[in-house]
């Protein structure tokens, strides 16, 4: 194999070329191309040496299909979000902002593992053991077979995990980790994916679970280089005002289940436990101010019920539009639409758009509950709050089917709601009396 003289790796996505390029031919980001020295391409060329062993193909019927073992982490909100429970030789990464309580859950979950006889190992790069002692002490994580090792070298840890039996590893962070077999600062792009790779060797060989805390961007994404997404077999966000008690775990990757689940957490003096009672957390159960509309978004299998806020006020310059928890875009797109339709003179208003609690929704099911809370604020009217909204809203102002609507409207009904306002009529008798609307120009009909 041809020796490689220079390499430019980018910072953004590890892309990797021969010459300089001011623009990623990957990612599309500008200005971040930076050159390999010597030892880093050394690295590089020893994986590529060592990949040169040939495999030869077997057809599919042949193979023998792996066992999936799993075990309980103790928290089932933890375990629906990762299709059951924890995966032995898995690699997890957990991201969100900080704060929001990445660290005060994993040692949490390694304290549970432990008080059922599991070895547990700790890896900060971040705290002393004294202070991880005193979260400890907080979350009651004091057993015998949790370990801790403050620790940021690569080579130390994979020592430490060989020497001993351990049944699940944490690693927090893996931006603080580095590597003697390569030369760069930690943090950096090569280090997180050398680091990444030599973890999940070690998680397959010797069959143990590792957790991997990773930190994220500005734009809230996981740093470091995107491949560390791709390597780890879960991806786990932590969604969330860290000023609020309520947390939501979502999946966006997981090799060993579905992606659909997402697990509610609550921060309390003792540390993040799960929900018990998150049907009444989202909105407000009694009488409701213009401006506000309910609804009902489903995070994985679970109906939850959330309050629609809007802001609807006259503009003195250009006028404004912004949304927390829902898209702008779509934001933007039912005011054009309610212009249209319903001649509101909207383009001279300033509006804003809220989504109670803390929770993001993307889904378009919720579109007639903010048109209904815009319109309710632009009239200064308040609706009624046994009401639900529940509908698609087209393009074209044609109000379109909800999925999984049965199950919204019983999550409704057992919460004491008296009406929902949706597109279709439910398929089978339910004590909450339902209205169809198909347009939304008969969503005035109900204000």
């Amino acid at each position: 194999m041809a020796k490689i003289k220079t390499i430019f790796e980018c910072q953004a996505c590890g892309f990797q070329s021969p010459k300089w390029l001011g623009k990623c031919t990957n990612c599309g980001t500008w200005d971040s191309m930076v050159e390999l020295n010597q030892e880093e391409i050394k690295v590089i060329q020893r994986g590529q040496n060592s990949s040169n062993s040939k495999i030869r193909a077997t057809p599919i019927t042949k193979i023998t299909q792996d066992r999936i073992d799993r075990f309980s982490s103790g928290s089932r909100e933890l375990d629906l979000v990762l299709g059951g429970g924890i995966v032995e030789g898995s690699l997890i990464l957990i991201g969100g902002s900080p704060g929001i309580g990445k660290s005060t859950l994993l040692l949490k979950i390694a304290g549970n593992i432990a008080k059922g006889g599991k070895s547990v190992l700790y890896v900060s790069g971040e705290e002393s053991a004294g202070q991880i002692k005193l979260r400890a002490n907080r979350l009651d994580a004091n057993y015998d077979s949790l370990y801790l090792l403050p620790e940021i070298n690569l080579e130390n840890i994979i020592g430490e995990i060989n020497q001993n039996s351990y049944s699940l590893v944490v690693i927090d962070s893996i931006q603080t980790l580095y590597s003697n077999e390569t030369p760069s600062a930690p943090g950096s792009i090569t280090q997180v994916r050398n680091i990444t790779f030599e973890l999940m060797r070690v998680a397959k060989s010797l069959n143990i679970a590792i957790f991997i805390i990773g930190h994220i961007t500005k734009e809230g994404s996981i740093a470091g280089p995107r491949i560390l997404e791709h390597m780890v077999d879960t991806v786990l966000y932590f969604e969330g005002d860290a000023n609020l008690e309520i947390r939501l775990l979502r999946s966006f990757k997981n090799r060993f289940g579905s992606t659909n689940e997402v697990g509610i957490f609550e921060m309390t003096k003792n540390g993040l436990i799960d929900a018990k009672t998150i049907s009444n957390r989202f909105f407000n159960k009694s009488k409701l101010a213009s401006g506000s509309a309910l609804t009902i978004t489903m995070e994985g299998s679970r109906p939850i019920i959330i309050e629609i806020q809007a802001l609807v006020t006259e503009s003195y310059s250009h006028p404004k539009r912004s949304s927390s928890g829902f898209d702008n875009n779509r934001l933007n797109m039912l005011l054009a639409l309610l212009e249209k339709k319903l001649d509101l003179p909207l383009s001279t208003y300033d509006v804003f758009v809220n989504v109670s609690g803390g929770i993001r929704v993307s889904e378009p099911n919720i579109d007639l509950a903010v048109i209904a809370s815009i319109l309710s604020s632009y009239r200064d009217r308040e609706l009624n709050s046994k009401t639900i909204f529940l509908g698609e809203v087209s393009l074209t102002g044609e109000i379109r089917e909800v999925s999984s609507l049965m199950q919204r409207l019983k999550e409704a009904e057992t919460q004491g709601f008296q009406k929902a306002i949706t597109p279709t009529t439910p398929i089978e008798p339910l004590n909450i009396k339902c209205y169809v609307v198909n347009e939304v120009s008969k969503i005035v009909e109900w204000m």
